[in-house]
């Protein structure tokens, strides 16, 4: 559509063209161009519309005057940060969801849907969608019904946040071994980055579980909905529940991580006190017999002269106070391996494959007897190629 005068906000502040895939039911590419879209909707045609860097321009021309969507949806597509919502209009809904990347971003993703066409606008790349897209492509046999493809959609959205949550929990036992042994300021750093990111997940994943547990209870709100297609709602439902139970999970692991290396790196600071301690304690009696010895009384320094005298009182008092105060901490276990702290070792874990994480896999039959997990078998006319292997989260038992 040619070059556009950048945008403030996101991954669009470039002269770039927009990204549009117009994908029929029979699985062919059309152009975006209002004319071709017009004439879809004309002939109530069933399409999906994925729109990426989607400009001002382009959204009023495309979703407002082409598609006809209220001024209000259109305005929600042009200002990205949008809270995930349902908001139902005459004739279509507009549904605000997030996914997650391979990379841990989060992709926002405003879904325009009726019961002929679906249009998807997303401001950062989703290879996740891409590859919906293609398989929508080469599908065989009977189209889906256009509820299943936004299950579908939906559903790719969703499984992308158990591989970054089973790499946040690798990365979360890692680091608490790492603290146990040596707490370092670095790992106080990824300490808060994790935080932080599972406080942006958080936030809308939250959200997205309410807003499934309304959509679930009243099935009406989405024009198609069969009594098929809401059980694959509900299951959408579920993972939800299960992502949000992981992030609080993880939160709590983190705030634990981050006592552990606050009270390790204080019990090493008392060790370093401690050892310190022990050396001027030694050098007490020390001090004392020196200063004590040192006075220029006449009595003691006539007395005091013999190269034995001072051998045995000068030098042998300070070693003899030495020696007691050494037999005196080892008996009170200060000096010993034990009273010093020493760098912990982590305990063994027993190796769990990512395969059998509950959160990350229902095991199937399979996987319980130690193969691989079984794919799950897609619904009739789901937009799936029989071949393809749906991701590990959304395994059937």
């Amino acid at each position: 559509m040619g070059e556009h005068p950048p945008s403030p906000d996101g991954a669009c502040a470039q002269f770039r063209p927009v990204d549009g895939h117009l994908i029929t039911v029979d699985g062919d590419t059309r152009d975006v161009t209002p004319e071709t879209i017009t004439s879809l909707l004309g002939s109530s045609s069933r399409f999906w519309l994925d729109l990426a860097c989607l400009d001002p321009s382009e959204a009023e021309t495309l979703l407002r005057d082409t598609f006809g969507f209220h001024p209000l949806a259109v305005e929600d597509a042009e200002h990205f940060g949008q809270r995930p919502k349902l908001d139902a209009y005459e004739g279509y809904v507009l549904l605000v969801f997030y996914g997650a990347t391979a990379s841990g971003s989060l992709v926002e993703v405003h879904c325009f849907y009726t019961g002929t066409y679906l249009v998807t606008v997303h401001r950062e790349p989703s290879p996740e969608l891409t590859e919906l897209r293609e398989r929508w492509r080469h599908h065989v046999g009977a189209r889906p019904d256009h509820v299943m493809l936004l299950y579908r959609v939906i559903d790719t959205l969703v499984d992308g946040y158990f591989p970054v949550l089973a790499s946040l929990d690798d990365e979360i036992d890692d680091l608490e071994d790492q603290i146990l042994a040596k707490p370092t300021e670095e790992q106080l750093g990824r300490l808060f980055d994790m935080k932080r990111s599972l406080i942006a997940m958080r936030k809308v994943v939250t959200p997205q579980r309410d807003l499934f547990a309304t959509l679930v209870s009243d099935s009406d709100s989405l024009p198609g909905m069969t009594p098929e297609a809401e059980r694959y709602f509900r299951d959408l439902y579920d993972h939800l529940i299960r992502i949000s139970d992981l992030v609080d999970s993880y939160r709590d692991l983190l705030s634990g991580a981050l006592d552990t290396h606050l009270s390790t790196v204080s019990n090493r600071l008392n060790v370093v006190m401690k050892q310190l301690t022990i050396i001027a304690t030694v050098f007490l009696p020390l001090s004392f017999l020196t200063g004590f010895f040192g006075q220029n009384f006449a009595w003691m320094v006539d007395r005091l002269e013999s190269f034995p005298v001072f051998i045995g009182v000068g030098v042998g008092l300070q070693v003899v106070a030495v020696a007691l105060l050494v037999v005196y901490f080892r008996r009170r276990g200060w000096l010993a391996s034990d009273g010093t702290v020493p760098s912990a070792t982590p305990a063994s874990r027993p190796a769990v494959t990512r395969y059998k994480r509950w959160h990350v896999v229902h095991l199937g039959p399979s996987s319980r007897n130690g193969g691989a997990p079984a794919a799950r078998r897609a619904p009739a006319g789901v937009g799936a190629s029989a071949d393809v292997q749906s991701s590990p989260s959304s395994v059937r038992p």
